[in-house]
């Protein structure tokens, strides 16, 4: 029996698609366009997506090559974003794919097994997906240091040297196989406040007003959804246009203001702004969860308890008298307008 051409129609040809730092709203935007091509996409955050194109290969009866170009044309021509590929028969060679090519261009890898060995022999064990800082020391002391190191050592000893199923894990992975499939699924789901100022501003006063109004606003969209954040992203637009953004994964979710102010304050204090002309602050709620399925750490702080309970107060006032019934004092002066998508 020949089993060569089910082989080939059993095979998988996946991509890897990198955005070269878009906006937030412009990368959820980019999977309608990726979704044109095929259906199986995967958000892979902050800036790729994994897409598998077996069907769309022959949908469209095009190339791997010619399939990605039409990728990036798409792409390019609807949001203006640079994107570059990586095709390979499955999701690790098509991530070192992409990340050996240069930008804007696409890299496909056939599916010839003497061609992938001969591709992956030169990279570090690093590069190797659950490959950690712990396993490749344990190898690096053997002088395991690259993939074509892995290749020629026999299975037990891989095992030794770590254990029973990473060895095995290791000695495939180094022939460049990988059973991982793409799981299709968009972005998550993001809370996004943004402040813009009249005039572009040096103060951080003004600054920090803003992120207290952000942080009112991110709390009580949490709160009303039943939801708490576990991470939180902050965007510096500045006057000449460009960006800084830093970002901060909380100890403890919360949908608490208090928190998410002293945490934005933070943030903002890493920068070190000083004489930085800023033109906008965009805040990111992000890794949202039920509130149920968190834990709170219970606090002796009369303070931070007061805050706590203050937050539903200030939530049922708004809800029947509107927005502006109770606000802090450090807004009375109006902080910067709120701007919508």
């Amino acid at each position: 029996m020949d089993l060569q051409p089910r082989q080939r129609r059993m095979s998988r040809t996946l991509a890897y698609a990198h955005l070269h730092r878009p906006a937030l709203e412009t990368y959820r935007q980019v999977f309608t366009v990726l979704a044109d091509l095929t259906p199986v996409v995967q958000a892979l955050p902050p800036y790729a997506a994994l897409l598998d194109l077996t069907g769309a290969l022959r949908y469209f009866d095009r190339t791997p090559a010619e399939l990605a170009q039409l990728l990036q044309l798409k792409v390019v021509a609807r949001f203006g974003i640079q994107t570059t590929v990586g095709i390979g028969p499955n999701r690790m060679l098509a991530t070192l794919a992409a990340q050996t090519a240069t930008p804007d261009a696409a890299h496909v890898l056939p599916d010839d097994p003497q061609r992938i060995t001969g591709f992956l022999d030169p990279f570090p064990v690093q590069v190797l997906p659950d490959v950690g800082a712990r396993t490749s020391r344990a190898l690096a002391g053997y002088g395991l240091t690259t993939v074509a190191d892995l290749r020629t050592v026999p299975l037990a000893t891989l095992q030794r040297i770590t254990t029973a199923s990473t060895g095995r894990l290791l000695a495939e992975r180094a022939r460049g196989h990988d059973p991982r499939t793409v799981r299709p699924g968009g972005p998550p789901v993001v809370l996004t406040a943004r402040r813009g100022f009249d005039r572009d501003t040096v103060d951080s006063d003004t600054a920090r007003r803003a992120l207290l109004s952000t942080a009112l606003e991110l709390g009580a969209q949490l709160r009303g959804s039943g939801q708490v954040t576990g991470r939180l992203e902050l965007e510096v637009r500045y006057a000449d246009r460009s960006v800084t953004t830093r970002a901060r994964t909380l100890r403890e979710p919360t949908d608490h203001t208090a928190a998410l102010q002293q945490q934005l304050h933070d943030l903002y204090s890493s920068l070190g702004l000083q004489r930085a002309r800023q033109r906008s602050l965009t805040v990111r709620a992000q890794a949202l969860r039920p509130v149920e399925s968190a834990s709170v750490q219970l606090s002796f702080d009369r303070r931070t308890e007061r805050g706590r309970r203050l937050d539903p107060v200030v939530d049922r006032a708004t809800t029947r008298f509107g927005p502006h019934a109770l606000t802090r004092a450090a807004l009375v002066t109006g902080p910067p307008a709120a701007v919508r998508p």
